[in-house]
């Protein structure tokens, strides 16, 4: 049996509506949502400071969906390059310190990490267990650092700065239907601003149902989708 799952980053406040939207959609589905968070993201967007989006995000955990860390200051990257991607392993300890403290005082701790486009060095790699993460998801496979349980598996997704032509969006379709066939783990990904658009929001629907046609098992990121996608 295959396993879902499906996941939404660069959720903010001018993004919420959108996220909300896709939300009810999966909810009619009965899949739960993996929800990629970072404290900070460009244009001084604080997660402290968005209300709003923190009791989204609060009750959409009471809901069954899960919270995921997802860096921490996206914005003080240099450009074109992802914020965990070349960090050593004290430097990424300072980051994940700041970013687990914002997320402990606005209700929203984790110990599930996913790093920016996917990508961890290993530095940071080495500093998620001392920091308390259990689980990690990177752009070929999801991991659980205590036992070395790993399940190895693709992102299919449509990032908040990726183009999405129509072969894209059908690409991650049938990427994520041959997947589903031969029951192996389908990760969709999609960047709560590529939900304001039409194509991109309808081709990750499309493949969620192409899933659940497969009989997929939808569930978030955790230790639990170890097990499930083993």
């Amino acid at each position: 049996m295959s396993t879902l799952i499906v996941s939404v980053s660069g959720l903010r406040d001018d993004t919420l509506q959108h996220a909300a939207g896709f939300a009810d959609e999966l909810d009619r589905r009965g899949v739960p949502l993996s929800l990629l968070v970072a404290p900070r993201l460009k244009e001084k967007y604080r997660l402290a400071r968005d209300l709003d989006t923190q009791a989204w995000l609060r009750t959409r955990r009471a809901h069954g969906d899960a919270i995921v860390l997802h860096g921490y200051d996206q914005a003080a990257t240099k450009r074109r390059r992802a914020e965990f991607a070349d960090l050593s392993q004290h430097e990424a300890r300072l980051r994940l310190a700041a970013a687990d403290r914002v997320l402990e005082e606005v209700g929203l701790a984790t110990d599930v990490f996913a790093g920016p486009r996917w990508q961890v060095s290993d530095g940071a790699r080495s500093a998620l267990p001392g920091a308390g993460f259990r689980v990690l998801a990177t752009a070929s496979s999801v991991e659980h650092l205590a036992t070395g349980a790993c399940v190895r598996a693709k992102v299919f997704g449509l990032g908040e700065g990726q183009r999405t032509e129509a072969w894209r969006c059908r690409a991650l379709v049938l990427g994520a239907a041959r997947v589903a066939r031969r029951g192996g783990l389908v990760r969709l990904a999609i960047s709560a601003k590529q939900l304001g658009n039409s194509g991109p929001r309808q081709a990750v629907l499309d493949a969620v149902d192409l899933a659940l046609q497969q009989q997929a098992r939808p569930v978030g990121y955790g230790a639990g989708v170890l097990v499930d996608a083993a």
